[in-house]
């Protein structure tokens, strides 16, 4: 495209040229745009001697330099002014050829300043760019190692949570333990899928997905429920990713302890969007239900009371209803707008 056109004549013109090129350069641009001239001269009317003459001179300040279009610019205002400029054959000074030679030498100044302030905008813009892309890449290696450090403190006190709860024998506290342990390794899963500082997002179906079997398979494997994902190839943010994960996770875990009950046999996670720019996550059972008088804003549930936390952080809404088992649904604006 035109971008890429522009990054090609920038490349061109800023290229470092041995002074061979350059000089070798000027001479030719003198030597054809003369000899194209005098080739033109029975075809052309009165008044265009300098016909091949700014193009010589615009083509050697582009590719060679300022000092060699100076010296392109005077061989062929001197070659104009003996061969083309009345009278022919002289340097006679005339009025008209006076008038001529300073129509001249003002449009080839102008030619060789313009090119030579445009060649100097380019190479600083140049120079801007590398450095740009220096801080780009440290900055980056500054994060992956950052995003790396913050998943591994997460996975080593995920680790020290699951060595206390060897030395807790109430099984509320290890509940407890387990859920927190559960929720910080999420946690650290997700800041590792955002490793990389240039793609600050994660794919959404394919996490649910991984999400989903590993609930399933640290609920009984083959003995628990099935667990069916459907989910539209998204990106999400990072930071609508960890709350997003962690309402994720507490919704399909809910499900699946139902199965592992032996109370549901299915469970079908599904995302969408239903309209741009807002996500809906459904998980949804074929369990008994929700019980009676269940009130999602007053549920005990430390869990569900952390997914109901998140869901407005995210600015969205949490549902869940009896609808032949259980159906929890959060929708949510993927940008900023809620």
């Amino acid at each position: 495209g035109g971008h890429a056109t522009m990054e090609a004549l920038s490349s061109w013109a800023l290229r470092d040229r041995t002074a061979g090129f350059r000089w070798t350069f000027a001479a030719l641009a003198v030597v054809v745009s003369v000899g194209l001239r005098q080739a033109l001269d029975e075809s052309l009317p009165p008044g265009f001697p300098y016909l091949t003459f700014f193009p010589a001179v615009l083509l050697t300040a582009f590719l060679a330099g300022v000092k060699e279009s100076i010296v392109v610019a005077a061989l062929c205002g001197l070659a104009a002014w003996y061969f083309f400029i009345a009278p022919p054959g002289s340097f006679a000074l005339t009025a008209t050829s006076a008038v001529a030679l300073g129509f001249y030498v003002f449009i080839v100044a102008t030619q060789i300043a313009f090119i030579h302030i445009a060649k100097r905008a380019l190479r600083r813009l140049a120079e801007e760019k590398a450095r740009s892309a220096a801080l780009a890449e440290a900055r980056g290696l500054m994060f992956q190692e950052l995003q790396h450090r913050v998943s591994n403190h997460l996975q080593v006190v995920s680790s020290l949570l699951k060595i206390q709860r060897r030395e807790v024998t109430d099984p509320a506290a290890q509940a407890a333990l387990d859920a927190a342990s559960a929720r910080l390794a999420l946690v650290a899963r997700i800041q590792r899928q955002l490793h990389d500082p240039a793609s600050q997002e994660i794919d959404v179906a394919r996490f649910l997905r991984e999400l989903s079997a590993d609930l399933a398979t640290a609920a009984g494997g083959r003995d628990g429920p099935a667990v069916e994902v459907e989910a539209q190839t998204l990106r999400m943010p990072a930071e609508k990713a960890v709350p997003f994960g962690l309402i994720a996770a507490e919704l399909v875990s809910n499900a699946v302890e139902h199965g592992a009950d032996g109370a549901a046999s299915r469970i079908h996670v599904a995302l969408a969007e239903p309209r741009p720019g807002h996500l809906r996550l459904e998980v949804a059972d074929d369990g008994p239900g929700l019980p009676p008088g269940f009130d999602l804003d007053t549920a005990p549930s430390l869990g569900l009371t952390i997914a109901r936390q998140f869901a407005a952080q995210l600015g969205g809404s949490l549902t869940m209803a009896s609808d032949r088992g259980t159906r929890a649904v959060l929708a949510f604006p993927l940008g900023d707008a809620a």
